[in-house]
């Protein structure tokens, strides 16, 4: 087996692979061959020690999501068989410490952590699900509970989180907005064969706040799903919120600024923090991975793949993916 291990932090060139002899499985666990590894911006923002939280200290290796083949079986382990496809579950990565991400060849966990993936699902999507699919459920479903004709500005319309959330939304029976700042990106989502979004919004153009409010009827929106939410941005998402309306605010991208938070109390809206670990070990985490594989296999849900990389070519697509061209989930491949 290999696995990627960052040296120091810093650049990609702190990135290594590292050969290790094949995992032999303990007593109730077993060993994934992983066919995927979904890429995130969390791990670029460990590679950089940005998030020591998940991370830790150098070295070690960064990845929140896998999925693939069970290669091994543990003793006592009575309900998982070798062949059996097989995503990791959001707790996988966690339980085994700082450091342990699924960014290697070969993944040893306990076999309740592994959840069996349905036929329909390509081998290469079955690490990269969870992170964007339960995201966008977990906090819109779960903890917004959206309703029919409630309308939803998503902001980084490209990402693989912002594509999800859409689908989510139209699927709940409301209505999604995307905004991106990229005209070519803007093209691509267009373009694509199942349009996730129900309208698409240029946030170059200095009037793109009336025509976003403008698609609301005035009323503005119910919902903002928002990676970034700092300085002028967030300003604007706060004016565009309806009477009561939330936004949400899911990831760490924004930089600290000034923001002007009087119109929430006109509005009694509110500003609300999500992170994907408030669902691990709920009493809906369960329904959250059926409801994602069903929709998947059915094809209700279908998440683009910008492009797939060889796990040894780490450093190639961690380059790539900071440079942020990319429309939809990014794959490491081992």
């Amino acid at each position: 087996m290999y696995k990627v291990i960052v040296r120091a932090f810093g650049g990609v060139e702190q990135l290594d692979i590292v050969d290790l002899p094949d995992p032999v499985p303990a007593a109730g666990e077993v060993v994934v061959g992983l066919t995927s590894i979904g890429m995130n911006n969390a791990e670029l923002m460990a590679r950089r020690g940005e998030y020591r939280l998940i991370s830790g200290n150098p070295p070690f290796t960064p990845g929140l999501e896998g999925g693939g083949i069970i290669l091994a079986v543990g003793s006592g382990v009575s309900d998982r068989i070798v062949g059996q496809r097989v995503i990791l579950t959001l707790e996988a990565p966690a339980s085994k410490g700082q450091g342990q991400g699924t960014y290697q060849s070969h993944y040893v966990v306990r076999a309740e952590q592994t959840i069996l993936a349905p036929d329909g699902i390509p081998n290469q999507l079955l690490g990269a699900l969870w992170l964007p699919y339960i995201t966008a459920w977990g906090c819109l479903v779960w903890q917004q509970a959206l309703q029919p004709g409630q309308t939803v500005l998503i902001p980084g319309a490209s990402s693989s989180v912002a594509i999800a959330a859409a689908q989510v939304v139209k699927h709940q029976g409301g209505i999604a907005v995307g905004t991106t700042t990229s005209p070519d990106k803007l093209t691509k989502l267009q373009a694509m064969p199942e349009a996730p979004y129900d309208h698409l919004i240029l946030t170059h153009d200095t009037d793109w706040y009336r025509s976003a409010k403008k698609l609301t009827g005035g009323k503005g929106f119910n919902v903002i799903f928002d990676p970034v939410a700092a300085g002028d941005f967030l300003n604007t998402e706060i004016r565009l919120l309806a009477q009561g309306g939330t936004l949400w605010i899911y990831g760490l991208l924004g930089k600290p600024d000034i923001v002007n938070v009087h119109p929430l109390i006109r509005k009694m809206a509110s500003l609300r923090g999500w992170v994907l670990n408030q669902l691990s070990g709920s009493d809906v985490e369960q329904t959250a991975y059926q409801h994602v594989l069903q929709r998947i296999a059915d094809g209700t849900y279908q998440m683009p793949i910008a492009a797939q990389f060889s796990l040894r070519d780490v450093r190639q697509a961690q380059t790539v993916m900071e440079q942020g061209r990319h429309v939809g989930k990014l794959i490491l491949v081992p």
